[in-house]
């Protein structure tokens, strides 16, 4: 069992990692649109789609793999109504179409408008 970290991904807000990588396997833990350089969040669920996509793969590539590694992925969105805009924007980084759940919740953390959770092979 292997930790991931990376600095090209905000760091755990909490008592957990960016993710690990088991039995060729890698799980990444659910990534907010906050850009790790500076911590802000990038308005509008189109551009926070973005950056979530974009510490995901940060975190994928710090594990060796990327995109297209991924199998499945969990999408929180905190209001369903930005499903089509979100979809618009995830589905030019998960090219490959992993499996997918998407649910609406009632809030996620930092009150953002989502959040992305990827599960690759490697």
């Amino acid at each position: 069992m292997k930790q991931i970290e990376t600095a090209n991904a905000p760091g755990a807000i909490g008592p957990y990692s960016q993710g690990y990588e088991v039995n060729r396997m890698v799980y990444t833990s659910g990534q907010i649109p906050v850009n790790p350089e500076n911590g802000e969040i990038p308005e509008g669920i189109s551009a926070q789609t973005e950056q979530s996509c974009k510490n995901v793969g940060a975190i994928l590539e710090a594990a060796g793999v990327n995109f297209e590694s991924v199998l499945k992925t969990t999408c929180f969105l905190a209001d369903m109504n930005d499903f089509a805009a979100f979809n618009e924007v995830y589905a030019k980084y998960f090219v490959s179409k992993p499996a997918r759940s998407c649910v609406a919740v009632r809030e996620l953390p930092k009150g953002v408008l989502c959040e992305i959770e990827a599960i690759a092979v490697k």
